[in-house]
Protein backbone atom coordinates (compact mmCIF):
# COMPACT_ATOMS: atom_id res chain seq x y z
CA UNK A 1 0.00 0.00 0.00
CA UNK A 2 1.51 3.14 -1.35
CA UNK A 3 0.15 6.54 0.38
CA UNK A 4 0.57 9.36 -1.89
CA UNK A 5 -1.26 11.98 -0.44
CA UNK A 6 -2.95 13.12 2.69
CA UNK A 7 -5.01 16.46 3.02
CA UNK A 8 -6.11 17.60 6.02
CA UNK A 9 -9.35 19.00 5.17
CA UNK A 10 -10.80 20.73 7.87
CA UNK A 11 -10.02 20.76 11.79
CA UNK A 12 -12.34 21.31 15.10
CA UNK A 13 -11.66 22.51 18.08
CA UNK A 14 -14.83 22.35 20.64
CA UNK A 15 -15.86 18.46 19.99
CA UNK A 16 -14.35 14.70 19.65
CA UNK A 17 -13.86 15.33 16.05
CA UNK A 18 -10.75 16.59 15.66
CA UNK A 19 -10.65 16.76 11.37
CA UNK A 20 -11.93 15.47 8.40
CA UNK A 21 -9.20 13.74 5.96
CA UNK A 22 -8.47 12.83 2.44
CA UNK A 23 -6.48 10.37 1.42
CA UNK A 24 -4.83 9.33 -2.21
CA UNK A 25 -3.38 5.47 -2.95
CA UNK A 26 -1.09 5.16 -5.31
CA UNK A 27 -1.85 8.22 -6.23
CA UNK A 28 -4.65 6.67 -8.24
CA UNK A 29 -7.31 6.48 -5.27
CA UNK A 30 -8.97 8.94 -3.41
CA UNK A 31 -10.66 8.39 0.07
CA UNK A 32 -12.45 10.94 1.42
CA UNK A 33 -14.46 11.60 5.06
CA UNK A 34 -11.48 9.96 6.91
CA UNK A 35 -12.38 10.97 10.64
CA UNK A 36 -9.73 12.16 13.18
CA UNK A 37 -11.28 11.45 16.83
CA UNK A 38 -10.39 11.94 20.40
CA UNK A 39 -11.17 9.39 22.17
CA UNK A 40 -11.23 8.88 26.45
CA UNK A 41 -7.63 7.39 25.62
CA UNK A 42 -5.95 8.75 22.62
CA UNK A 43 -6.77 10.35 19.21
CA UNK A 44 -8.06 7.20 16.47
CA UNK A 45 -8.85 7.39 13.00
CA UNK A 46 -12.33 6.49 11.79
CA UNK A 47 -13.22 5.48 8.17
CA UNK A 48 -15.67 7.02 6.19
CA UNK A 49 -19.23 5.34 7.28
CA UNK A 50 -22.67 5.60 6.54
CA UNK A 51 -26.22 4.20 8.47
CA UNK A 52 -27.61 1.32 7.92
CA UNK A 53 -31.31 0.37 8.10
CA UNK A 54 -30.74 -0.87 11.69
CA UNK A 55 -29.38 2.19 12.49
CA UNK A 56 -26.11 1.01 12.99
CA UNK A 57 -22.90 2.75 11.25
CA UNK A 58 -20.93 0.43 8.46
CA UNK A 59 -17.60 1.50 6.91
CA UNK A 60 -17.94 2.51 3.69
CA UNK A 61 -14.46 1.28 3.00
CA UNK A 62 -11.21 0.04 5.30
CA UNK A 63 -8.18 -1.40 5.65
CA UNK A 64 -8.61 -5.10 5.22
CA UNK A 65 -5.78 -6.03 7.85
CA UNK A 66 -4.38 -4.95 11.27
CA UNK A 67 -1.17 -3.85 10.06
CA UNK A 68 -2.74 -1.42 6.99
CA UNK A 69 -4.99 0.07 9.51
CA UNK A 70 -2.19 0.78 11.88
CA UNK A 71 0.12 2.02 8.51
CA UNK A 72 -2.86 4.41 7.72
CA UNK A 73 -3.83 5.61 11.58
CA UNK A 74 -0.24 6.03 11.85
CA UNK A 75 0.07 8.27 8.62
CA UNK A 76 -3.17 10.24 9.10
CA UNK A 77 -1.92 10.66 12.69
CA UNK A 78 1.20 12.24 11.80
CA UNK A 79 0.11 14.22 9.41
CA UNK A 80 -2.81 16.01 11.53
CA UNK A 81 0.47 16.56 14.34
CA UNK A 82 2.19 18.19 11.48
CA UNK A 83 -0.72 20.40 10.28
CA UNK A 84 -1.14 21.43 13.61
CA UNK A 85 2.62 22.63 13.90
CA UNK A 86 2.76 24.23 10.42
CA UNK A 87 -0.39 26.35 11.44
CA UNK A 88 0.58 26.92 14.92
CA UNK A 89 -2.25 25.32 16.33
CA UNK A 90 -2.18 23.68 19.61
CA UNK A 91 -2.10 19.78 19.60
CA UNK A 92 -4.78 18.58 22.29
CA UNK A 93 -4.25 14.92 21.50
CA UNK A 94 -3.96 12.95 25.02
CA UNK A 95 -0.99 11.36 23.43
CA UNK A 96 0.57 11.30 20.71
CA UNK A 97 1.46 8.45 18.46
CA UNK A 98 -0.04 5.82 20.91
CA UNK A 99 -1.71 2.88 18.41
CA UNK A 100 -3.25 0.26 19.26
CA UNK A 101 -3.94 -2.52 16.86
CA UNK A 102 -7.34 -3.14 15.73
CA UNK A 103 -8.55 -6.88 14.68
CA UNK A 104 -9.85 -6.68 10.55
CA UNK A 105 -13.14 -5.78 9.83
CA UNK A 106 -15.30 -8.20 7.77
Amino acid sequence: MNITGIKIRRTYEDSRLRALVSLTLEGDFAVHDIKIIEGAERLFVAMPSRRDEQGNFRDICHPITAQARQILESEILSAYHEYLRESGRPDSSQEEGNLSEHPPVE
